[in-house]
């Protein structure tokens, strides 16, 4: 009798591993996170998470209506205004937010991980040369 083979873990589904797969994705919470305070068009969006490039918050936006993560609305006005939201999916995340948020508070100093950072570029630098 043949032996099914095992998977590869990358072709089984796992839902947190899939989960952090998304929300890991830049700027991806800081787009979840804004939008809890209702919908907002590209630009104010882009205002309210600060530091994203246009085409990168056009590609992470495109991204999470294609994962129903966010909602794409355009509105009939003149111009015409596109207005993003969460959907049901979307805002079913503001709990894991609020416990990250929460989890960062309790255990994260911002100095203590800047520090870890820059320590960890200092390191990485040093092995190749750069």
């Amino acid at each position: 009798m043949a032996r099914a083979r095992a998977s590869a873990p990358s072709d089984r589904f796992c839902p947190v591993l899939d989960a952090i797969g998304v929300l890991q994705g830049k700027w991806t919470m800081q787009i979840v996170h804004a939008l809890m305070d209702g919908p907002m068009g590209f630009n104010e969006l882009a205002r309210a998470i600060g530091g994203c490039n246009p085409s990168t918050l056009a590609q992470r936006l495109e991204t999470l209506v294609g994962l129903d993560l966010l909602a794409r609305r355009v509105e009939a006005s003149s111009p015409p205004r596109t207005l993003y939201s969460l959907t049901a999916a979307g805002a079913a995340l503001q709990p894991v937010v609020a416990a990250i948020d929460d989890w960062g508070r309790r255990h994260l100093r911002r100095e203590r991980v800047q520090a870890v950072r820059r320590a960890a570029t200092r390191a990485r630098e040093s092995r190749t040369g750069r």
